[in-house]
């Protein structure tokens, strides 16, 4: 079972047990955190929860793991001939989650590739040669 999920303006794929960074999230090392911008659910039983925009009822939890900050950038602009230099360093802060748990909620589901409905044969096309005149 996998979850796609919308988190600090980027979508990520999870998995339980999964231990992701994120934008920093409000909270304390230890605590528990909801996700509930769920853009897609896999049950791993062959079947789909999509969002429209986001599946309803749907929610990813997760425990904070760590609050920090990321490695160092540095930004240097100049413009030739023109002493012109300013240099700029910046660290984003993150917070890692581990993922303990993926709640499809009561979703509408849609049968993938692989599952039975989707493999059922269409009506074939009418024969021409038996039109009625």
């Amino acid at each position: 079972m996998y979850a796609i999920i919308a988190v600090g303006g980027k979508q990520l794929k999870v998995h339980e047990g999964d231990t992701i960074r994120v934008e920093r999230l409000p909270g304390e090392v230890g605590e528990a955190i909801t996700l509930d911008e769920v853009l897609l659910v896999n049950k791993g039983d062959g079947s789909l929860a999509l969002g429209e925009p986001t599946v309803e009822g749907a929610t990813v939890t997760g425990d904070i793991v760590g609050q920090g900050r990321g490695k160092k950038i540095t930004i240097f602009k100049h413009k030739r001939r023109k002493n012109y230099r300013r240099k700029q360093g910046h660290r984003q802060d993150f917070t890692s989650l581990k993922i303990t748990g993926i709640d499809a909620g009561a979703s509408k589901t849609k049968p993938t590739k692989g599952s039975a409905k989707a493999s059922e044969p269409k009506d074939p096309a009418p024969d021409p040669s038996a039109t009625e005149d």
